[in-house]
């Protein structure tokens, strides 16, 4: 290629082995442009500088000597980071262009704007828009991220303005962030080169842009893609200036056509979006910045351009349809979804990726993609099979909730800083609250115990440096500093599932560590109780039988919160505090007709200030539409755990004064004197009062089994009192799509009336299989109300009453030829009991995920004290 390819390369020409020569971003752009478009994966053109154009920039301008005499000044404590810095970058900044090296960038800008179709370059008009980034040949490796320390310029169109750009990614390379952070991770600070990547602007701001990663980036959990998305330019998801869309992804069920795997999207409130200037950086602009610093010296001039470089794009605010609605559709996230495993098997690693559209209607692009660095380092230290897990006891007043990032918890003391100029304030060891942060808070992140902030989300640059430096961090809150002040004892927890809480006053912390790998087989399967779909991947390196209760009560009770009577009569509500609190959890489902399909309707937003963002609203869904599509993504997530092991999900098993207790409930529940054996389980789902309800819990599991694609998902009816009421229940399931037996579909009774043991033979003719719940069979067996305070010392699941009824009913289910399970707390806390269960031939135990480990224990144990008995 001559001396001119060697200083310049086009991205189509480089191989991720070429990171010591173009950094590893750019080098990994080359890559999947020449080992992944035919794949289908689609990356802007442009071209990179290589590091040989760096040195010769640097001795050109007799940097190297005076930038090596400067860093050995700040080792040996003479000068200050700041003072180094900005000495450092001065040199850079106030250098020129070698010819050679200038002629190279030129030429390479001309060539692209020709390819765009931008003309040949300045000389026949401005140019291509393009986006100037650092690529250090230190970056992006799977052991160091250097994430948001290096410059990236948007916007930026004419030659000119592209070697200026050039020029400042070069002096970024010496920031105070990327200078402490290199010493941190033992890097030759005078020894890295700087590559600059320039590409085909892609233009979101008239769209959407954001990151994903191809695992969950606060569990691990590898089977998930997460996606982050917000109106405009990506960096403000980048920064955390906006908190964005998220959804959730699950690979395995990807490359089913007919499958949307979409376990969940949660809508942002993007309250802001990054447009670029009219005109793109024009000559106009540069002029106005020439004319402004005439008279003022040739220097003054020259920075007065280089800001105008700088602020070539501009936040402004979102509309509200914009904020209601979601950025991508479903086809759209499934595509990013399938781009992310492609890339990911390609690398052979867990990958962070950043992605933008181009325009309304536009296609999608991957802009940037480098190994994900945090769960990598872990699995590289042999901590895969280790579970550490935190429990927070004595906790106070929820003072502000938010995204939760790591799953640590801290107590401390807050130390509010409001203003990057006021971080030399901050005290080591506090909880730092802030708005945001960028990579200039690095240095006061590292002395924080926690993080708190307004702004962000999962992918923001306070969450990727939390997850680096292990801090429990809540981001997101969207009132931490107005809520908290300095001074304040508080605990930060993000032990609690994918939502983080700010507690008033210093709890009691404890920390379990186990070693997954030294568990003991057992031939009883040992199974979960999970409910939460918010701490449900926290579990998935538990090697758990499957969910053997996924209780849906938990699922309306905190991700939906409306009673579902009022969601179907919501016209006829007459409680206008309920109509109003409805109206506002239901924000976009608002139409007439609903829709059995899990795509959502399409939906437009028109932005402020330029481009206008075309995004999925939720069309013509209705309100029943919103508990159907919450229940079956809360669903989803306890499936995606345990897949393709049984996930046994029953139905919805309220009392009627906790149904009451949801938002609208009120209007549609009796007023009884004894709930626990009132209006409950199977007889409500055939009740013309909640019949309508359960149609929507019917089509929840039927949309989360044959369109999600969770088809290991199995239904389980609780309080069934007679064989006829499960005909009538089966019969309601089937009018409802739910019908036994088809599509694989296997439905359980819950074995926890005397009822259901006596006549187990014509229950077991009704039903796959028998789930003893020992709490209501405790209950009912003893004649005891179990949350009768009085009566506590009198229920005892260990009673030989209790234990004659569970032994038979394990009888009676195998002579029938079907399995039995149990799920209950008395295998947790009484190893004689596990034993008891082993004994009897229970097949499965299900347990909390708390218990899991000891339950295994206690079950491989009896196994192996039976197995001794019998060859005595």
């Amino acid at each position: 290629m001559g001396t001119e390819g060697e200083l310049v390369r086009d991205l189509a020409q480089l191989t991720r082995r070429d990171v010591a020569l173009v950094g590893g971003k750019n080098s990994s752009l080359g890559e999947m442009i020449g080992a992944l478009t035919a794949e289908g994966i689609a990356v802007p053109p442009g071209f990179a500088t290589t590091s040989r154009a760096y040195w010769l920039f640097v001795d050109a301008n007799g940097i190297r000597d005076q930038m090596g005499r400067l860093l050995a000044a700040w080792e040996r404590g003479e000068a200050s980071l700041a003072e180094t810095g900005r000495a450092v970058r001065a040199l850079f900044l106030g250098g020129r262009w070698p010819v050679e090296a200038e002629a190279a960038v030129r030429a390479a800008y001309r060539d692209l704007s020709a390819r765009s179709g931008s003309g040949s370059g300045s000389e026949q008009g401005q140019g291509v828009s393009v986006a100037v980034r650092s690529s250090a040949t230190a970056e992006d490796l799977p052991d160091a991220s250097f994430a948001g320390q290096l410059e990236s310029y948007l916007n930026v169109t004419g030659e000119e303005a592209v070697l200026r750009a050039c020029r400042r990614c070069y002096a970024s390379l010496f920031t105070d962030r990327a200078i402490s952070y290199r010493r941190a991770r033992g890097f030759d600070q005078s020894g890295i080169a700087l590559s600059v990547g320039v590409q085909r602007m892609v233009r979101s701001d008239g769209a959407g842009a954001g990151v994903m990663f191809s695992l969950d980036t606060e569990s691990g959990f590898d089977k998930l893609v997460l996606i982050n998305a917000a109106w405009g330019l990506g960096e403000n998801v980048v920064q955390g200036t906006v908190n964005p869309d998220e959804y959730q992804v699950f690979k395995p069920l990807l490359d089913d056509p007919g499958l949307v795997p979409i376990i969940d999207k949660k809508r942002g409130d993007k309250a802001v979006k990054m447009i670029c200037h009219s005109g793109g950086g024009s000559s106009e602009e540069e002029e106005e910045g020439k004319g402004r610093g005439r008279g003022r010296g040739r220097k003054e001039a020259k920075e007065e351009v280089e800001e105008e470089d700088a602020r070539r794009t501009r936040n402004v605010p979102t509309s509200k349809a914009e904020r209601d609605a979601l950025v991508l559709s479903d086809d759209e996230i499934l595509q990013l979804a399938r781009w992310a495993c492609t890339i990911e098997r390609h690398y052979g690693c867990p990958m962070d990726m950043e992605w933008a559209k181009d325009g309304p209607g536009g296609p999608l692009f991957v802009v940037q993609a480098r190994p994900e660095t945090v769960h990598s380092r872990a699995r590289a230290r042999g901590e895969a099979a280790v579970l550490r897990t935190y429990s927070v006891g004595n906790k106070g007043a929820v003072l502000c909730r938010g995204l939760s990032i790591g799953g640590a918890a801290v107590a401390g003391r807050v130390c509010l800083i409001e203003h990057a100029r006021d971080m030399d304030r901050f005290e080591d060891g506090s909880v730092l609250v802030t708005g945001a942060t960028d990579p200039d808070w690095v240095p006061v992140m590292k002395r924080a115990a926690a993080i708190v902030t307004d702004h962000g989300g999962r992918t923001s640059h306070a969450a990727i440096v939390s997850r680096e430096l292990g801090l429990p961090a809540v981001v997101g809150t969207g009132n931490a500093t107005y809520l908290l002040h300095t001074g304040q004892d508080v605990t930060v927890s993000c032990a609690e599932g994918d939502e983080g809480f700010v507690y008033a006053g210093l709890a009691d912390i404890s920390a379990r560590t186990v070693d997954l790998a030294a568990l003991p087989p057992a031939r009883t399967r040992v199974m979960l109780n999970l409910a939460n779909p918010a701490a449900a991947y926290r579990w998935w390196r538990l090697p758990a039988d499957g969910i053997g209760l996924a209780r849906m009560e938990f699922v309306i009770a905190n991700a939906i919160r409306v009673h579902p009577m009022a969601l179907v009569r919501f016209d006829r509500l007459r409680d206008a505090a309920a109509r109003e609190e409805i109206a506002r959890l239901t924000a976009g489902y608002d139409g007439q007709k609903g829709g059995d399909d899990d795509r959502p309707g399409t939906g437009t937003g028109t932005g402020t200030g330029t481009g206008t963002g075309t995004g999925t609203g939720t069309g013509g869904k209705t309100k029943p539409d919103y508990f159907v599509d919450r229940l079956a993504h809360g669903l989803a997530a306890l499936c995606a755990v345990v897949w393709p092991r049984p996930a046994v999900i029953r139905m919805s098993d309220f009392k009627t004064n906790e149904y009451a207790g949801l938002v609208g409930g009120a209007e549609f529940e009796p007023a009884e004197e004894n709930p626990m054996l009132g209006f409950r389980g199977a007889s409500r789902y055939y009740s013309p009062r909640y019949r309508e309800g359960f149609a929507l819990e019917c089509r929840a599991v039927k949309r989360l089994r044959e369109r999600i694609g969770f088809a290991n998902a199995a239904v389980m009816i609780p309080f069934c009192r007679t064989p006829d009421e499960a005909d009538r229940v089966l019969a309601v399931m089937a009018e409802n799509g739910l019908v036994r037996g088809e599509n694989g579909l296997r439905v359980y009774v819950m074995c926890e009336i005397p009822s259901n043991v006596i006549l187990a033979a014509d229950f077991a003719a009704r039903f796959d299989a028998f789930s003893v719940g020992s709490n209501d069979l405790t209950q009912l067996t003893l004649g005891v109300d179990r949350d009768s305070a009085d009566l506590a010392g009198l229920f005892d699941e260990r009673d030989p009453a209790v234990r004659w009824m569970i032994a038979r009913a394990v009888d009676a289910a195998h002579r029938a030829g079907r399995p039995v399970g149990i799920c209950g707390q008395a295998p947790s806390d009484h190893p004689a009991f596990a034993r008891f269960l082993v004994e009897a031939g229970i097949d499965s135990i299900s347990v909390s995920p708390d218990s899991f480990l000891a339950v295994k224990q206690h079950v491989a144990a009896s196994e192996a004290a039976l197995a001794r008995d019998v060859n005595r």
